[in-house]
């Protein structure tokens, strides 16, 4: 839009060639790699797949180093060329209960059949400065289990499952055509697929903030981790022409399902229910926020009265994704000298009148002198 003013596309190129200065920085610094973003910023390009619909490790790595850390725009940047992509067709369903495990924590069992495998977390460091880090000194490797995906880990909601404590899940619906957002507009009220769809994709900030207001009691929602898994899962599509599935590789994802508190009924006893997250790479937090959202979407389902902003269907999933939040947010920085010339037209002329108006009234007598007038 800068365009159309004068010398406004010599400008936007001095602006490009600028940026490309501001994001290399001192040439006397070695320049980083996107490899090095890869290995050495993973939490980071994790979120930019996650929220980017893509799971392209070396592309998230590089739209960072491109946007120069700012990882909404690093989403943009993957979310636009998702879109040039040819679409082959849908993978088979992920199979979590056959993940190969790198962390798994559990809330609500303490001896956990199968173990509690603590895995790579912030969760058990003191939250200080590691000054050491500037030393740049390489780290010892620590010791790691020869075969993960050996682990006998059955889900805490099946051990729950098993004594008719907790929900099951409903049935799949066969042929039933699954609702795809990146090819069809959203609209109300959504079904629980493309809910979880939009959550996925959100926003983690914004879905971090909803699921703690459920918390503090804008949804009456007390929720227990039932489990966290964090690992890889082999990725399968079906091949029409070989008339079986065929392994395609395998993609790290993390699985959150929280248990949430007892419902009932009087065709139905108490038991608990569940909210469900799962986002791609290890993103603890977002797959905990979503499955807090999950479960505070479902309230209609279960009867409950839905009036906090997480229970709200279309607040949430309208504005969970940050790249349209951003641009609307980021369009106003954009010429609008036409219609702020006509709402500044408009001040001035309510203006005038005001003044107008208050003139009028100076020059005319109150009732009261008009009396005093009189009287005389």
């Amino acid at each position: 839009m800068y365009v159309a003013v004068k010398g406004g596309a010599e400008a936007i190129d001095n602006a490009h060639r600028l940026l490309a200065h501001e994001r290399r920085g001192d040439p006397a610094v070695p320049e980083i790699a996107a490899r090095q973003i890869d290995e050495q910023l993973a939490l980071a390009v994790d979120r930019v797949m996650a929220e980017g619909s893509l799971y392209d490790r070396d592309l998230a790595a590089l739209a960072i180093k491109q946007a120069r850390g700012d990882l909404i725009e690093a989403i943009f940047l993957v979310r636009a060329y998702r879109t040039t992509l040819p679409r082959f067709g849908y993978a088979e369903p992920l199979d979590t209960g056959a993940m190969a495990i790198e962390r798994r924590v559990s809330a609500t069992y303490k001896d956990l059949p199968g173990g509690q495998i603590l895995g790579p977390t912030f969760d058990y460091t003191h939250r200080l400065i590691d000054f050491a880090l500037a030393a740049e000194a390489s780290i010892e490797p620590p010791a790691r289990a020869s075969d993960s995906s050996a682990v006998d880990a059955p889900r805490v909601s099946g051990l729950l499952g098993d004594e008719g404590l907790i929900e099951r899940n409903p049935p799949g619906h066969g042929d039933a055509e699954i609702g795809d957002l990146t090819r069809e507009p959203l609209s109300f009220p959504a079904d629980r697929d493309l809910r979880l769809q939009n959550l996925a994709r959100g926003d983690e900030g914004f879905l971090l903030a909803l699921g703690y207001s459920t918390q503090r009691g804008y949804g009456r929602n007390h929720p227990f981790v039932g489990e966290i898994r964090f690992g890889e899962v082999e990725v399968e599509f079906f091949a029409e022409d070989a008339g079986f599935a065929i392994p395609m590789g395998r993609i790290q994802v993390t699985e959150c399902e929280m248990v949430n508190q007892f419902v009932g009924s009087a065709e139905t006893p108490p038991q608990f229910t569940r909210g469900y997250g799962l986002v791609f790479g290890q993103s603890e937090r977002k797959a905990m926020s979503m499955s807090l959202v999950d479960r505070a979407l479902r309230a209609r389902e279960f009867g409950e009265e839905a009036k906090a902003p997480a229970q709200d269907e279309e607040f949430v999933l309208s504005h969970s994704d940050n790249v349209q939040s951003t641009g609307f947010v980021e369009h106003l920085k954009l010429p609008h000298y036409v219609d702020f010339q006509s709402e500044l037209e408009l001040v001035r002329k309510l203006r005038a009148e005001h003044a107008e108006s208050r003139a009028e009234d100076a020059r005319s007598p109150d009732d009261g002198d008009m009396m005093r007038e009189a009287a005389e």
